[in-house]
């Protein structure tokens, strides 16, 4: 791995409708660019991603999302519209931060949700990719989500009837990302920070696949575990913002590039078959399943995996 860096520039992009986006670079100034696609829907850019990126070939840009991280407004406060957050949005900030840098065409590097944001950026301006490296590989859909949130009751059945109480009794078992979504914007502030906790809890569960997994020290903290809870059931609510199976239905329009789909064989957040499948359609595309490894872009088999995909993508 690389050594992980600080940044040499930071700057806000200033977007419609009060957004005020937080970005910043690490490596070459002059160098290639790459754009790290943070996960979520709720999370934020991290400096640790530096380590996968040779600094000496690549221009590394992280931004956090609308509503995270230093992007202002913060989506943990209930007073914050959710209207203009979507996935539409999000591709459209990437495209605004691409041409305020000066950007022609960049790499993508994306994790979990992030490889969601990173097909559906892509489809839609393939002109301005060199290739896509995904990690935890995920499309989205309305399968997918109920795979999280209904399904995955099977592995962990205590764990999600606590869950599944802790939405309301008059919550659809089904459709637990709208119910959350309610009592995240709720005005009682009691309610709002015992849905986020109760939410933070369940997704520290199903990624607890591998020997020795410890929780997640970000859901330590209340402000994080709110502006986390509030986006990511504002999106799973919302089917990702996507039409049904809307990136493997478009998938033909970057299949012309070059991709590294990597997945930890016991992810069962994001199960193998979806990378697999996206794989096999995808003639450029080169799948590394780490077998040991999980629903993380933390394992080592994974970051390596990652650097390894970067450092091939060296020579486009």
């Amino acid at each position: 791995m690389h050594p992980i860096t600080t940044p040499h520039t930071t700057g806000t992009l200033t977007r419609p409708h009060g957004q005020h986006l937080h970005w910043q670079e690490h490596g070459n100034p002059h160098g290639t660019p790459l754009l790290g696609i943070h996960g979520g829907p709720g999370a934020h850019s991290n400096p640790r991603w530096s380590q996968l990126a040779d600094p000496h070939h690549y221009r590394l840009i992280l931004i956090d999302q609308r509503g995270t991280g230093a992007s202002t407004p913060n989506a943990a406060h209930p007073h914050t519209d959710l209207t203009h957050n979507t996935t539409g949005h999000l591709i459209a900030d990437f495209e605004a931060l691409r041409t305020h840098l000066n950007i022609d065409r960049w790499h993508l590097l994306g994790a979990s949700w992030g490889t969601c944001l990173a097909l559906a950026y892509a489809q839609t301006h393939p002109h301005h990719i060199h290739s896509l490296t995904l990690l935890a590989v995920n499309t989205g859909t309305r399968r997918e989500i109920e795979w999280i949130t209904h399904d995955m009751r099977r592995v962990f059945p205590h764990q999600w009837e606590e869950f599944r109480a802790a939405a309301g009794p008059d919550a659809d078992p089904r459709r637990l990302p709208t119910a959350y979504s309610r009592l995240l914007a709720h005005p009682d502030p009691t309610i709002r920070h015992d849905a986020a906790l109760a939410w933070c809890r369940w997704e520290d569960t199903h990624v607890a696949t591998t020997p020795g997994h410890t929780p997640d020290p970000r859901f330590d903290d209340p402000a994080f575990r709110a502006t986390f809870a509030r986006l990511v059931t504002h999106y799973w609510a919302n089917d990702c913002f996507l039409e049904p199976d809307q990136l493997t239905r478009d998938l033909h329009r970057i299949t012309h590039l070059p991709a590294t789909l990597i997945n930890g064989r016991l992810d069962i957040s994001g199960p193998s078959d979806i990378a697999h499948d996206l794989a096999a359609s995808w003639p450029g595309a080169h799948l590394v399943i780490v077998d040991n490894a999980g629903h993380t872009s933390d394992h080592h088999g994974v970051g390596q995996a990652a650097k390894d995909s970067l450092d091939r993508m060296r020579t486009l």
